[in-house]
């Protein structure tokens, strides 16, 4: 079998498996223009993994990223007798380490959704009017959803009755129910009211969040609307942490918030912890981990959790 087939079958073979599996699938594909397609997986060279891994520019987590999906092709060819060894350098050098994401303040939170501030942030906007702007922001912090997830919402996906969205076709290629409550749910029958004063499309394909011609909200627009709601707000970046928070840091913040309000209402965080891994869609406890940053207040509660348990008064 040649490399660009055995490339081939381990794609077809991760996606059977219910990986998305695009952006490594890209990378793999790319490394054919490194190495011969039609020769055996045998015949790549550690010459050709390196360069391919180096690029042209400085290190970066994209070099991480090259050398997994070589990685986890290399290992699936081997199980497969395509390959009898791998040609993968055994010293890497690390990647750069990831900046901390910015966990929101209550107080920056109450400042980032403010009517007010959200509508001097939309004022003249062509397409993305100022409701459709904060329910988005509401939804991405109140439903830790990600962007693409809440964007690609439509009315069908919304039942107000039982106060639930349905998140289709997410990260992991799965479908979850999402439980909302009753403030946010007030403010998507809000909004859905004056969608219908709008004249937005009311069928069930509709998108639930739409620019002014009914379309599909783009990053770049929102985003755009975000820097300028962030500056309106007073909302900047810490030293030590990120330079500019992120549209994605309000999910962070969300799942901060929730670990930080379990240690203060005394429940059992680890018997919690897979509960609010499948609210955020992940697939395992692994890709939670990332969420769960240590704020100062979540310290705080944390160690007043110790204390107490370290006094008999309670179980960790």
């Amino acid at each position: 079998m040649t490399l660009r087939e055995a490339i081939e079958q381990y794609i077809a073979w991760r996606r059977a498996h219910g990986a998305k599996f695009t952006t490594a699938a890209n990378l793999l594909r790319q490394f054919l223009g490194y190495a011969d397609g039609d020769a055996a997986c045998s015949a790549v060279t550690l010459a050709q993994v390196v360069a391919f891994l180096a690029g042209k520019g400085p290190l970066t987590r994209h070099r991480e990223n090259k050398y997994y999906a070589l990685a986890g092709f290399w290992r699936h060819a081997i199980s497969r007798g395509h390959a009898s060894c791998s040609p993968l350098p055994e010293n890497e050098p690390k990647s750069p380490v990831r900046a901390p994401p910015y966990i929101y303040s209550r107080d920056e939170l109450r400042r980032l959704f403010d009517p007010t501030n959200v509508e001097i942030s939309r004022r003249g906007a062509v397409q993305l009017d100022a409701a459709t702007f904060r329910t988005l922001l509401l939804l991405l912090y109140g439903a830790a959803l990600r962007f693409s997830e809440a964007t690609r919402l439509t009315l069908a996906d919304v039942d107000l009755l039982e106060a639930v969205l349905t998140i289709r076709a997410t990260k992991f290629y799965k479908n979850r129910l999402v439980a909302i409550g009753p403030q946010l749910a007030t403010v998507l029958a809000n909004y859905m009211r004056l969608r219908r004063r709008g004249g937005l499309a009311q069928g069930e394909t509709a998108f639930l969040l739409a620019n002014r011609d009914g379309t599909r909200l783009a990053s770049s627009t929102v985003q755009e609307a975000f820097d300028a709601l962030r500056r309106i707000a007073g909302v900047h970046g810490t030293a030590g942490g990120r330079q500019i928070p992120r549209l994605h840091d309000l999910r962070h913040s969300f799942a901060v918030h929730s670990l930080t309000a379990w240690y203060r209402q005394g429940v059992d965080v680890q018997r919690l912890l897979p509960v609010l891994s499948t609210y955020l869609g992940h697939s395992d406890l692994e890709g939670t981990k990332v969420y769960l940053s240590m704020t100062p207040e979540l310290l705080q509660q944390a160690a007043l959790r110790f204390g107490r348990y370290a006094g008999g008064g309670e179980n960790a």
